[in-house]
């Protein structure tokens, strides 16, 4: 059988534009773009060039990319309904310790649960223990670092782009070898954290502090059943293959929408809406980025991006305002391309570590680098508090995870 001819680099424009739809709609066309609907016209119309190529050159490469779409929506839905059937309410004194207990805690359950799973799971006691107190916004802004980003580096359940080098071939406890990396900058977020809070907590009014006192509610769970549930994914994940591994999911996701009061459901805001978008946007990034990852196979080495440093920050800038997903995956058929010492999926060791690293890191760089980050600023809004617009967002994470990410290359990736 003949090899097919190599694709024309233009033949990456869908994969470009789908990207920059993402990035840009939301700013430019923010009405629009919310509707679910007009991400699918955007995606269909986009990957249609591609599927027509496909059909006709190599129909296997959709076949195959096809398998892991599935398996990757089914994840992402199971967690999602899954963790949207655990409520945790109550309302403690909102010390900075508190305030940093919440964050570390969050910070270990999105390896876990899934940064949306985590985030969604804490956001809104976090708030609801900080109602009393005027500086809020702050708290916010290091649970999206912490919470919605970089605590779900240490498995392939908590973010994304870790689950799709799952899919492609890397070792489900790979990612535990990413401790030292998860450690370092937890640690070092949570030690600014506190000293900011402190100082802010230090200029909150007395009525507040006292009403604070005053008003303090127990933490109260409910739907703890669906917390067996998410245990039940790990282990699926961790040690069965398609497609059992994806029918365990289903089922388990099944129970919880069966077995869940409603009510649950109510009050944690679950709605179908977050993973219908997903699973939309999604569609149109699996299609369109078959091209654009096998000419990165086939001609990575002429990009100039060979050392760990280099893959850490050339994936970490692009997910920061791209999906972290796709820029993944793209950054792994780079590797792949290199022809370097076969050792993870074809790539070396410390370089996949700063791909991941780089991915689920730098998502917290902006509110679209990754999807958590948005509905937490959203949720926080409804709540009355007055969150930065995106560029002031960015003054924050600038000045707070850019020196951060500069120690991790001098530690790992230099």
């Amino acid at each position: 059988m003949t090899t097919a001819a190599p694709l024309p680099v233009y033949t990456v424009v869908p994969f470009v534009a789908m990207l920059l739809a993402i990035a840009v709609c939301p700013l430019w066309v923010p009405h629009w773009w919310e509707s679910n609907r007009n991400k699918f016209i955007v995606a269909l119309l986009l990957g249609a060039p591609i599927l027509a190529l496909y059909l006709i050159r190599r129909p296997g490469a959709l076949v195959a990319m096809g398998e892991e779409y599935v398996s990757f929506i089914i994840l992402l839905a199971g967690l999602y309904v899954i963790s949207g059937g655990v409520l945790l309410r109550g309302d403690l004194e909102a010390t900075p310790q508190t305030n940093t207990a919440f964050l570390a805690l969050g910070a270990l359950l999105a390896s876990f649960v899934g940064t949306t799973g985590a985030s969604m799971l804490l956001i809104r006691p976090l708030l609801q223990t900080n109602r009393e107190r005027r500086h809020v916004k702050h708290t916010v802004i290091f649970f999206i670092f912490l919470v919605s980003n970089i605590g779900g580096m240490l498995t392939p359940l908590g973010d994304p782009p870790l689950f799709l080098g799952y899919l492609r071939g890397v070792p489900f406890t790979w990612t535990f070898r990413l401790w030292a990396h998860w450690l370092l900058q937890v640690a070092a977020l949570l030690a600014i954290y506190v000293v900011w809070d402190t100082r802010l907590y230090a200029r909150e009014p007395i009525a507040a502090l006292q009403r604070d006192r005053a008003e303090i509610e127990p933490l109260r769970l409910r739907g703890a059943v669906n917390g067996l549930g998410l245990g039940c994914v790990v282990l699926a994940v961790a040690f069965l293959h398609e497609p059992w591994r994806e029918a365990v999911i289903v089922a388990l996701a099944a129970v919880s929408l069966w077995r869940t009061p409603r009510e649950i459901r109510r009050a944690n805001g679950f709605t179908a809406y977050p993973i219908v978008e997903v699973a939309v946007l999604f569609f149109g990034i699996f299609l369109t980025m078959i091209p654009a990852l096998e000419l990165l196979r086939l001609r990575g080495g002429e990009l100039g991006v060979r050392q760990p440093w280099q893959f850490f920050w050339a994936t970490g800038a692009l997910s920061s305002f791209l999906d972290n997903a796709p820029t993944y995956l793209t950054f792994l058929a780079l590797g792949q391309g290199l022809g370097l010492a076969r050792e993870v999926v074809d790539v070396p060791h410390v370089i996949l570590a700063a791909i991941s690293v780089g991915a689920v890191s730098m998502g917290a760089n902006s509110y679209i680098g990754n999807a958590p980050n948005f509905m937490v600023k959203s949720i926080a809004e409804e709540q009355g508090i007055k969150m930065p617009s995106f560029f002031g967002y960015m003054l924050y994470s600038g000045g707070i995870l850019l020196p951060l990410f500069a120690v991790v290359t001098f530690v790992f990736f230099r």
